[in-house]
Order: structure tokens, then C-alpha cells, then sequence
């Protein structure tokens, strides 16, 4: 039979799945799904989504024994003595078995209607007909559940009968030793030994050699681990709060499994794969675009499920009867051999590298660029998060610079991309995760000096300071840059520099304008009217600035200095009244009215820094964010005149939202008076405005702790935003820490007068009088850690996270297929379609492409029942050619 013939013959049978009711579990009808297909492909495009949501409605019997037919000869040819053999047990009939399994599982999971048939279905006891009782050879043979027995009576004793595991328990198990079989994923062993062995498949931790591989033992690796993936893929048809206090029942059977050889060889083999490929191997420029890495997509699936199975939280209320330990999350605590740790770093950052190097590259596209660099951020965090041995070593080895700077190149890459947030959001609480150790404080004082080798998104012009000034500037661009987008995240991100800010030492006179200025933001009526909340950003700022004079005030004059300079904004909001701001909010908009409305760029950014940052182009409406507070007098920098909130010619804090044409993070001036104003406010009268708490975006702030889950942003809608009263004010600003910093001004003061009026007012004399000094009244406090606390609403967060990550891979990895989960109704994200791009330079379709692609799908849709279908066969075919065309919509999954 012909390769066009069988996937006739092969549609037709999958038509009569839902045509025909109850069809005989004998019939040899069913050795045709493991028989006729050719390849993934077949079973994807001709088993379309239609054809599956039919016969699971119309004919949930065929379904189910469809599924028991598959994994009972899955499960014979497991235990077939001669597997893998062409003629008696065919490897290509155990792919097809997995092809069918994974094409079907995803919309047996999105029917919330047959959740209880799947718990009993999968999951429920079962009893099989004993050797002795079983059919003669040549007869399909498949598992019967429970269900199936008490429906259709006793068919044979029950003496014949044994109890078994439930069917989803047992092809787990089946997965996991087809992943260790030998000629299957495994070379071949020497006589006499077991058919699985669990052997780690490359070395690496816990193995110093690698097995014998090749191309197909990878291809079938990369069948059972896409099968697994499936299996646990349960969690995207849950809802994010659920997904952490329900759980998916695969993945507590995985994690839970107590045989420690099974574990330890699934976690070595998953992780040394991982970290082992290289992806710079060909030095050839664009060879990616002509030569495809099949390896690629073995190391995909492996990060992907060894993830899944690290991040999975066990649900709390287990049954006593079974461990509630993630024991592959204990093992991987458990490492502590340096030479292991090694290994994990140099293999992360040859992952998280290689896209940096990419876009460094003078060749646009010239280098491969991999799409799962989040993953590997992932896998840094966990190992972060569950084994301390291995944060002591990356920051004793000084190695956790490599991963500060790396995990800033991502995050200020992405912080515009609305699809890519999440991951933001995470590089951020890997940072904050970090901060939290006092040696990676004080390591931070180390002088920076790659900067230069960065791309030029990140990189500061001009710099010459430590890493802990590039993790402050970083750090100012994110919250005052991204239009607000990372307003959840603001409390993180001061605590990060809250948890160093007891151990930084010389603090750049930049780094140290750009913590003033954020002050300077925040201090402002406009922005601690906004909302119930952004005080306690204030407060956390404020403790910054303390515990730097408090533990470090001796090395850090370019910060005091800074201070100082700005000492009436300190003491004005000591006496911060709620009449006091409504007025300095309607000055400001009065001022900001009388100004031309076209302002000079470069004229108006008066002092900025030698290295200041950049401004994200484009100027569009938006409500303000923290960059768009308006000031009365501009943002200083150390070298500007003493500020003075009298001074009638003052300009406008420069607006970090508004465009800049030039490459360095350099601030600039709001474009329009407009851009200023929040939605809310617009075609209201001046003094109406001023009389009103500016509309910013709120933090739902419900804690101390900075969880994600602890911060909710949202935009109140006219009429009903925040209205701050006198008694609300009294509540948080007597507990504002001012005391340090008041107390600093307060001695200084008199000794930078002196100094100024003996003719010396700049820096160097300036400087060394406040290192001179003797304070009075300071004592330091203890230091406060801020660490980042899980709560089932950022669980939930983190696990949409991977799966979207996930679900966008699977689409990268499927090219010309069909992926696993598209076109089902994932509720954990929100899936997105955008249009694609045509061919180009690093993408071309040609001629044979499209006419091969337009085969299959021509075959996949083809209606052999006439009538009714085949309008719809046709009405199809226009979207079926759009997509060969290379006009394919791509679905982005947005978390």
C-alpha cells in the first residue's frame, strides 16, 4: 500500500470513529492506529481537532476504547521479549501508539464535562484478565476499567481476573522505562542483561561518561518525553488560582515516585542533556538558516519537563498513604560537589549567553538565537531557590555577577514586550532571590568592567563603576522606562536594592542621582495622592537610603552629598499636609499650561548624568507612570545648584516614558502636557485637576512582604478612584522613616556651609568634608531582609508562566506540524493570534514547501461522507491555503 493510499484508508477509519456506535474492542479495525501511520505528521494533520471533539461527543465508547486499545499494545510491546524487532514487535507501531496518545489527551483534559469519567477512567481501580484467561494471539488486547465491567456485566470469572494499577499509573511507568529501553532510546546491551536500564544518558552530574546514542534513539526520546509533557499537560486547563491547591494527579505520581534509581536517572539524564548541548558548535555565520539542529528539540523537551516536574508544588491534603515530598526537587538540593556545580553554571550561561551574543553580533541574524533562554532562568531560580550550597558557590566564585548581568540583559530586553512580562516579572525575583544573601551585597562593590562587551540596548554610555551602580541603574530604568507595565513588581525591585543598600560601598555619583530621583518622584503629591498605597514605596525607598548611612555612611559621600542637595524635599514632607499638595499639584498644572507645548529636548534635560539612562521610544497615550511624575523643580544631579521648590523658572522632571532619539538611557522631556495628565483627568478644567489626586494605576497592597501575589494593579475608573483624606494621611506619614535622613541633614548642614563659603563648593573638597564628619544621633539598625514569600496566587502565576512558555515552544518545535495544544481551550493563559510575517531572508517557503504542506492538508480535510461536511471541508481549504502561503496566524501565549 502507498504512502497517498494509507492515509486514505487511515482518514476513512478515523471518520468511523464517530460514525459508528460501539464499535467491538475486537474488532481488527483498531490495529489500524498503530499500523497505517507513516510519521507524527500523519497522526497530527489527519486526526484534525474536529474529528477528535466529534467522537468524544457524539461517541465517548469508541473514544474510550480507542484509548485502552492503544496503551494495552503499548504495554504488550513493552513486554514483548524481542522489542524492539521489525517483524514481531515494530517500533513504529509503539511511535504510532504515542502519536495517538498525545494527539488525544489534550481534548480529553479541556472537557470540563468528562472531569469525573476521566478520574475513574485513568485513575480508578481496574482489574485485567489474567494470563491464563487471556485471548489467543492475534486479538487486540487492552486494559478493561472498572466501569467498562460493571456496564456490561461479568464476561468472564472473577478467579480470571487481577487486580492491576490504574491505567494513567501504569503508562506512566511504561513511559519512563521506554525512556531507559534498551535499542529503543538505548544502545543495545550485552547479552543477558534487562531490556530497561537506567542508565543517565549523558554525562554530566552523576555520570562521567556518556551512553552511546544516535539520531533515532534521540527521535524516540523526543516521542516519550512530548507524551509525557501531555500526560502532565492537565495544568493548562485549570485556572491559576486552582492549579496550586488542586494539582494534576500525573505529575503528584511522578514527583512522588520513591524509587530512588528511577528518580536520580530521569533527573541526571533531563538535566545533563540540557546543559550539556552546545549551541555555538558550527562557527559558520547563518549556518542555522540552511542546517537544522535536531538536537534542539530533544534539549527543549527535556528542560521543559524537567521544569514541570522541579516546579510542581504537591497540593496540601494528600492522602497520609503517600509521600508529599517533591523527590526531585530534594535530590537536586542535595547536590553539592563543586565539580557538579560547575558544571550546572558553565552550562547555564552558555544558554543565557548565547542570545546576548547574538544580538551583539555585526552580522543582523548571523548567530542561532534560542528560544529558551527563560527556561534556563527557570532552572537557575530553582536551583537558587532549593539548594543553598549552590547559591554559597556562584557567589563565593563570584560567578553570580555573570548571572546579575545576564538576568538584566533579559529583563531590560523584554520590559516593552507585553507578551513577555511574566518573564520580567521573573528575572526580577531572581534578582530580589539573590539580594537576600549578604555576601552577594557586598560583592557587588566589584568593579564592572564588561560593560563594554554588551549589546547596545544595555549598554550605559560612559560607565565606570561597580555592579552594584549598573544594578541600580538597571533597576531605575525598569521602573521609570516601561510605562508603567511593571507597576506590579515596583515593591520588588525597591526591595532589591533595600537588600543590598546595607553592604554597597562607593556608590557612583550616577547611581546615587538616579536613587535621589526616584525619591524625588515618589515624594511628590502627584503620586502619594494617587492611590492607598504608593506611600509604602516611599517607605521602602526611605529605608534604602538609611540602612546605606546607617551600615555604610563612610564610603558612600557621593549618595549623601545627593541627600543633602535635596534636604527641603526631605523636610517638606515631614510637613506634607493634604492641603499643601492638592495646591503643589495645581501650581504644577498651572505651570505646565503657561509652558510652550513643544518643548526643546535638549534643552530642557538640564544635569543629567554622564551616564543616564534611556528612554523608550514612542510616543503614545497612556496614563502617568512613576517617570511622569510632575515636579516643581527639575531632577537634580550632583553638580546642579541646590534645589529650591521656590524657584519660579524651574522645569518639569524629566519624563522617562518619552521618546529619545539617541541609544544611551538618557531621560527627556514629555512630549505633550497631555501625556502628563492621567485618561480620567483629560478635558477637566486646570483648577478641577488640581483639586484632585492624580490618576495613577494602584498597588493592592496587602502585606509587608513583597509576593507577587500581594500586589494587584488597577486603574480606577472616573468617579470611583481613591480620595485621600487629612485622617488617612496621619495614618502612614508619622511612620515614614525619616528620622536618619533628617538627622544626617541636620549635621551636615552647617559643615557643607563652611565649606562652601571658603570659596571650595565643589565635589572633591565637598566630599571629603562629609567622609570627615562626625554624625551624631544615627545608630544603626538591624538589617532587614526582604525576601520574596510564595503565596498560591504566585504559584499559580509561576506555573502559567512555564506553561505558556511551554505551549509558545511547542509552536517553535512543530514547524509544519500541528502543535500538541493548539486550537484547545487552555484557560491557564490567554492565547493570542497575531499574523505572521511572509517569507524572508532567514524564513524562505518555496515552491516545494508550499506544494508538500498543501498535500497533507488537502488529505487532513477531506470529507468521504458527502453531504452536510462537505461545505465545510470546503469552507476550510481558503484558510488552509492562507496558511501555506506563509500568512499563518502565530498564537502568542500571554501570561
Amino acid at each position: 500500500m502507498g504512502a497517498s493510499d494509507s492515509k486514505l484508508v487511515f482518514k476513512k477509519g478515523i471518520f468511523r470513529l464517530s460514525e459508528d456506535k460501539d464499535i467491538a474492542a475486537d474488532d481488527p479495525y483498531w490495529t489500524s492506529f498503530w499500523r497505517l501511520p507513516e510519521s507524527t505528521e500523519d497522526v497530527f494533520t489527519l486526526f484534525s481537532p474536529a474529528d477528535i471533539r466529534r467522537t468524544r461527543d457524539s461517541a465517548p465508547t469508541n473514544l474510550e476504547t480507542l484509548i485502552l486499545a492503544v496503551t494495552s499494545r503499548l504495554f504488550t510491546l513493552r513486554d514483548h521479549p524481542s522489542f524492539p524487532d521489525p517483524d514481531l514487535a515494530p517500533e513504529r507501531e509503539a511511535l504510532n501508539c504515542i502519536r495517538v496518545l498525545t494527539r488525544l489527551l489534550p481534548f480529553v483534559y479541556e472537557a470540563d464535562h468528562l472531569e469525573a469519567w476521566e478520574d475513574r477512567f485513568f485513575w480508578g481501580t481496574r482489574r485485567r484478565r489474567t494470563r491464563d484467561a487471556a485471548p489467543a494471539d492475534g486479538e487486540v488486547l487492552f486494559d478493561e476499567s472498572k466501569a467498562e465491567d460493571e456496564r456490561d456485566g461479568p464476561r468472564t470469572p472473577v478467579a480470571q481476573h487481577e487486580q492491576v494499577k490504574p491505567l494513567a499509573e501504569e503508562l506512566l511507568d511504561t513511559l519512563t522505562d521506554l525512556l531507559f529501553y534498551a535499542n529503543f532510546t538505548l544502545p543495545r546491551p550485552r547479552t543477558g542483561k534487562a531490556k530497561v536500564s537506567y542508565t543517565i544518558w549523558q554525562s554530566g552530574v552523576g555520570c562521567n561518561t556518556a551512553v552511546a546514542s544516535s539520531k533515532e534513539y534521540e527521535s524516540n526520546r523526543c516521542e516519550v518525553l512530548r507524551l509525557l509533557l501531555t500526560m502532565t499537560s492537565k495544568s493548562m486547563y485549570m485556572s491559576a488560582n486552582a492549579l496550586p491547591v488542586k494539582g494534576t494527579k500525573a505529575l503528584t505520581y511522578i514527583t512522588t515516585c520513591p524509587d530512588k534509581q528511577i528518580v536520580l536517572s530521569v533527573l541526571c539524564s533531563l538535566l545533563n542533556t540540557t546543559l550539556k548541548y552546545n549551541p555555538v558548535s558550527w562557527r559558520v555565520p547563518y549556518d542555522h538558516v540552511v542546517y537544522k539542529d535536531p538536537r534542539q528539540v530533544l534539549v527543549t523537551y527535556a528542560l521543559q519537563l524537567l521544569l514541570v516536574i522541579l516546579l510542581y508544588p504537591i497540593p496540601d491534603g494528600q492522602p497520609s498513604t503517600q509521600p508529599t515530598k517533591n523527590y526531585y526537587r530534594h535530590f537536586l538540593g542535595r547536590l553539592h560537589r563543586a565539580q557538579d556545580f560547575q558544571f550546572l553554571v558553565d552550562g547555564m550561561t552558555k544558554i543565557l549567553n548565547q542570545p546576548v551574543q547574538a544580538n551583539a553580533s555585526y552580522l543582523p541574524g548571523s548567530k542561532k538565537s534560542l528560544e529558551w533562554a527563560p527556561e534556563m532562568i527557570m532552572l537557575f531560580w530553582e536551583m537558587l531557590q532549593c539548594n543553598k550550597r549552590f547559591r554559597a558557590f556562584i557567589i563565593d566564585t563570584d560567578r553570580a555577577h555573570d548571572f546579575v548581568i545576564l538576568v538584566l540583559f533579559y529583563a531590560l530586553e523584554q520590559r516593552s514586550d507585553p507578551s513577555r512580562q511574566g518573564v520580567v516579572r521573573m528575572c526580577v525575583l531572581v534578582l530580589q532571590t539573590l539580594s537576600a544573601e549578604p555576601s552577594f551585597g557586598r560583592g557587588l562593590n566589584k568593579k564592572f568592567e564588561g560593560q563594554g562587551s554588551l549589546p547596545t540596548t544595555v549598554r550605559v554610555q560612559g560607565f565606570n563603576g561597580s555592579y552594584a551602580d549598573y544594578l541600580i541603574l538597571s533597576i531605575y530604568t525598569l521602573i521609570t522606562a516601561s510605562n508603567g507595565k511593571l507597576k506590579a513588581i515596583y515593591p520588588a525591585l525597591l526591595a532589591i536594592i533595600n537588600n543590598i543598600a546595607a553592604y554597597v560601598e562607593n556608590l557612583s555619583a550616577s547611581a546615587s542621582s538616579k536613587l535621589l530621583q526616584l525619591f524625588t518622584s515618589m515624594s511628590s503629591p502627584s503620586f502619594l495622592l494617587a492611590n492607598d498605597s504608593n506611600h509604602a514605596l516611599l517607605a521602602s525607598l526611605l529605608e534604602s537610603l538609611n540602612a546605606v548611612v546607617e551600615h555604610q555612611y563612610g564610603t558612600n559621600a557621593n549618595l549623601v552629598y545627593a541627600m543633602l542637595r535635596s534636604k527641603t524635599k526631605f523636610e517638606a514632607l515631614r510637613t506634607f499636609t493634604l492641603e499643601s499638595g492638592q495646591e503643589q499639584i495645581e501650581r504644577q498644572n498651572r505651570r505646565r499650561k503657561e509652558q510652550p507645548r513643544d518643548l526643546d529636548l535638549t534643552s530642557s534635560t538640564r544635569g543629567e548624568s554622564f551616564d543616564g539612562l534611556r528612554s523608550p521610544s514612542g510616543h503614545q497615550m497612556r496614563t502617568p507612570t512613576l517617570g511622569d511624575v510632575p515636579e516643581e523643580s527639575s531632577a537634580f544631579a550632583i553638580g546642579d545648584d541646590e534645589d529650591s521648590d521656590d524657584g519660579g523658572d524651574a522645569h518639569p522632571t524629566p519624563s522617562q516614558s518619552s521618546v529619545s532619539p539617541h541609544d544611551s538611557r538618557r531621560p527627556s522631556v514629555a512630549s505633550s502636557v497631555e501625556d502628563a495628565v492621567p485618561l480620567q483627568l483629560r478635558g477637566m478644567s486646570e483648577k478641577a485637576r488640581g483639586k484632585r489626586p492624580a490618576g495613577t494605576p494602584a498597588f493592592s497592597r496587602q502585606s509587608s512582604s513583597t509576593s507577587l501575589g500581594s500586589h494587584s494593579a488597577t486603574l480606577m475608573p472616573p468617579g470611583l478612584g481613591f480620595a485621600p483624606s487629612a485622617q488617612w494621611i496621619e495614618t502612614w506619614l508619622p511612620q515614614l522613616p525619616l528620622h536618619t535622613v533628617l538627622t544626617l541633614i541636620q549635621e551636615l548642614s552647617p559643615e557643607v556651609s563652611r565649606s562652601s563659603q571658603s570659596g571650595d563648593s565643589h565635589a572633591p573638597s565637598v566630599l571629603q568634608t562629609i567622609r570627615g564628619a562626625e554624625i551624631r544621633g544615627i545608630d544603626p539598625s538591624p538589617v532587614r531582609v526582604h525576601l520574596f514569600e510564595w503565596s498560591p496566587l504566585s504559584l499559580g502565576w509561576y506555573e502559567s508562566l512555564l506553561w505558556g512558555l511551554i505551549f509558545a515552544g511547542e509552536m517553535h518545535v512543530s514547524k509544519g506540524t500541528v502543535g500538541v495544544w493548539n486550537g484547545t481551550a487552555i484557560k491557564l493563559f490567554r492565547v493570542q493570534e497575531t499574523t505572521a510575517s511572509g517569507p524572508t531572508l532567514m524564513a524562505p517557503r518555496g515552491a516545494v514547501d508550499a506544494v508538500g504542506s498543501n498535500i497533507v492538508q488537502r488529505i487532513g480535510s477531506l470529507n468521504l461522507r458527502g453531504g452536510a461536511g462537505q461545505g465545510q471541508a470546503d469552507g476550510q481549504q481558503p484558510q488552509q491555503q492562507q496558511q501555506t502561503s506563509g500568512d499563518a496566524p502565530v498564537r502568542v501565549a500571554t501570561v
